[in-house]
């Protein structure tokens, strides 16, 4: 027997899992993602940056036609319907965080919503959870072919290279493709693969997973009509190479044979708690340490006893930015996150607001940071820790560091506090009884006979008047 192609091997995976490889770890770990992706992007909906994608997508017409999360009676071409989900969940970068480092979510479940929608075979929950973790399989395989995707990204925005494949994997499965197509599909999908960090804190960076969502649905519905791309775009270094300087590629496990196994059983996601870069998570927990040891020596917190603040962070230039002046700028700085924690003593939505970004209080505490790059801080989402050293003017010293921060993948939310992020997110545009409801059926998904019980809960909109985001805190 011929030995398959490492290309080949993940076109047959994608098309022989099924359901009955779902083990209770990756059920239950992939229901929390699914859960918390709706909550940012129905929160990401809000947004300006969303608001403008729908603009834009709204001048497409087609036969086919998915709704839009929030907004009753709104329907787009299904690729456009994806497209506009996966900004609203990356719009606040609130999204889950894998390692090595993507967003993995937010470029899979949109894009299958949508396609749901369209299809007239009407997919059960289980289907829609199976592709799910497709999807995010193929990405959690393909960050695994580089050394170099285990650090703090330099070069690519990692879901712009991953995460589009990971779609249109994830579409291609729901779609049934065959091995071949789903070869194909993979193919064509890595032709609308990657995007550089030059457009980090900025409203372009959430285009960045609705385009993967987008992209990699068009390229399993190409594929399925019969489109072809190159059948070995995994094994080439001019291929799927081009994104990492280290390639070293190898084949997905057959699941029949016995020796596959999800990577999201040993390696559980990130789930965060502030509405920014996942590095930022770590400087809040350490500055809110800070600030507790000195309110327990002197009492009170009151800027004007601050001479200096150090931060002990690992180096990356993208999320280095001293002097924030628009939100997507903030939640990309060690600098504005550390100091708003000290300032507010808390971290919320609110906090990314331009009033907030704007006062003089906070550009005070901002002159007054200086950044460090020890040695053995590695850039790292697994190895990483910041430091936070208060100097006040009497010369007393304030120092806390965190290692891993709440809702790392070693140190997760509790079931509880991700309903609750995920209910104060989706209340925010949802009525309480679809908040309510989701939550109960995402809770049973695989359970579900038809997943388009989703689609009519995230159409069931709430008051203007019921916003909670002065109520979140870290």
């Amino acid at each position: 027997m011929l030995r398959k192609g490492i290309t080949e091997s993940f076109g047959a995976a994608i098309h022989a899992l099924d359901a009955t490889r779902l083990t209770d770890a990756v059920i239950n770990r992939s229901k929390r993602m699914i859960l918390d992706t709706l909550g940012v992007g129905l929160l990401g909906t809000t947004t300006a940056v969303f608001n403008k994608a729908l603009a834009y997508s709204q001048l497409f017409t087609s036969g086919e036609r998915s709704g839009v999360w929030g907004k009753p009676g709104a329907t787009l071409p299904p690729a456009y319907a994806a497209f506009v989900h996966g900004v609203a969940v990356h719009s606040m970068d609130f999204d889950d965080t894998w390692h090595p480092a993507t967003h993995p979510s937010g470029a899979v479940l949109p894009a299958l919503l949508a396609l749901a929608e369209t299809l007239p075979s009407r997919p059960s929950g289980l289907d829609l959870l199976l592709a799910f973790n497709v999807g995010i399989e193929v990405q959690g395989k393909l960050m695994r072919f580089s050394r170099e995707a285990y650090n703090i990204p330099e070069r690519f925005h990692p879901p712009t290279v991953v995460g589009v494949m990971g779609s249109a994997a994830a579409s291609a499965k729901l779609l049934g493709l065959s091995p071949a197509q789903c070869s194909h599909a993979l193919a064509i999908a890595a032709s609308s693969a990657g995007a550089p960090l030059a457009n980090a804190a900025t409203q372009t960076k959430p285009l960045h997973v609705g385009n993967a969502a987008r992209r990699g649905l068009e390229a399993a519905r190409l594929a399925q009509i019969g489109l072809e791309g190159n059948p070995a775009i995994l094994d080439m270094d001019s291929g799927f190479g081009v994104y990492y300087k280290d390639y070293s590629p190898s084949a997905m496990a057959d699941s029949a044979a016995g020796g596959f196994k999800w990577i999201l059983e040993d390696q559980d996601v990130a789930v965060k708690r502030i509405p920014a870069h996942l590095g930022m998570h770590w400087v809040v927990e350490a500055a809110l340490a800070a600030r507790g040891k000195l309110e327990n020596t002197v009492g009170n917190f009151d800027l004007s006893q601050i001479r200096h603040i150090t931060l002990r962070v690992p180096p990356s230039k993208y999320i280095n930015c001293p002097s924030p002046a628009t939100q997507h700028q903030a939640r990309h700085s060690f600098q504005f996150n550390a100091c708003s924690a000290l300032l507010d003593n808390r971290v919320t939505v609110a906090s990314f607001g331009e009033a907030q970004i704007n006062r003089p209080a906070l550009k005070e505490l901002l002159s007054k940071v200086n950044v460090e790059t020890p040695e053995d801080n590695h850039p790292s989402f697994d190895e990483m820790y910041c430091e936070v050293e208060i100097e006040t003017d009497q010369g007393q010293s304030y120092a806390a560091r965190c290692d891993t921060f709440y809702g790392h993948w070693r140190r997760p939310l509790s079931q509880d506090d991700l309903v609750e992020k995920f209910s104060l997110n989706a209340s925010s545009v949802l009525c309480a009884q679809a908040v309510e409801g989701l939550v109960d059926v995402i809770g049973s998904i695989e359970r579900l006979s038809e997943c388009s019980v989703l689609g009519s809960y995230l159409k069931m909109t709430s008051s203007p008047h019921n916003q909670l985001y002065s109520r979140r805190g870290l």
